[in-house]
């Protein structure tokens, strides 16, 4: 059986959130107003970070930012995005742990919450083929500002992921020889349904949780 290395990207393997981020590299395009978007989006982060925000709020925040624009001619500010900001986030030691499983032989899985326009590239980075992402909604060529589909966060990334099983025709017991890495209680649902659930940085809160449960805690400065 295909044993399965499924990775949580944002303080995980990146050094900080993809969406905030996204949100900052936007300001300083001048492409949001620095005055309406950067207390918000700070505020959405660490509501996030608390458990506090809905999936449906989370992620219509980010996907709003998106909103008119159009793929192809936002791939240039992606793909700067990428070089400027994330690439310099993604540390020698979780690439490494990348590359670990790679050379195991494992089928790598990249699996956040964040929406694919701005993960894809990090992914291809990364060198890990399948990414489950949020999805956002195009109408006629054009990003909408709404999402489409189940958000890939809390019970939908475990959902997510037993629809891409299915889709792969891989059996729901792979999970049992799975390893996750997260960092974050927003992942509980998925982090209790693998056979090695592995912590990354977690806050002091989770921390205490995850050591109450045996589960393995690793550094990777994300």
């Amino acid at each position: 059986m295909t044993r399965l290395a499924l990775f949580d990207l944002d303080h995980t393997l990146l050094s900080g959130d993809s969406d905030v981020l996204w949100c900052d590299f936007l300001i300083a395009e001048g492409l949001l107003d620095r005055a309406t978007f950067e207390a918000r989006n700070h505020a959405m982060a660490e509501r996030y970070e608390r458990g506090a925000a809905t999936g449906a709020e989370f992620c219509g925040f980010y996907a709003e930012t998106l909103r008119g624009a159009r793929p192809d001619s936002w791939q240039h500010l992606r793909e700067r995005f990428l070089l400027a900001v994330i690439a310099p986030r993604l540390g020698a030691a979780a690439r490494a742990l990348v590359e670990q499983h790679r050379a195991a032989g494992d089928r790598l899985v990249l699996t956040t919450a964040s929406n694919r326009f701005i993960t894809e590239l990090t992914a291809h980075e990364l060198g890990i083929e399948v990414l489950i992402a949020t999805e956002l909604e195009l109408i006629d060529g054009t990003f909408t500002g709404r999402t489409e589909g189940m958000l890939n966060m809390r019970e939908g990334k475990l959902d997510r992921l037993k629809g891409w099983l299915h889709e792969q025709a891989l059996d729901e017991r792979a999970l049992a020889s799975a390893t996750f890495y997260s960092d974050s209680a927003n992942d509980l649902p998925l982090l209790e349904a693998v056979g090695l659930p592995v912590v990354v940085d977690p806050n002091e809160a989770f921390e205490r949780v995850v050591r109450a449960r045996g589960w393995p805690v690793l550094r990777l400065g994300g």
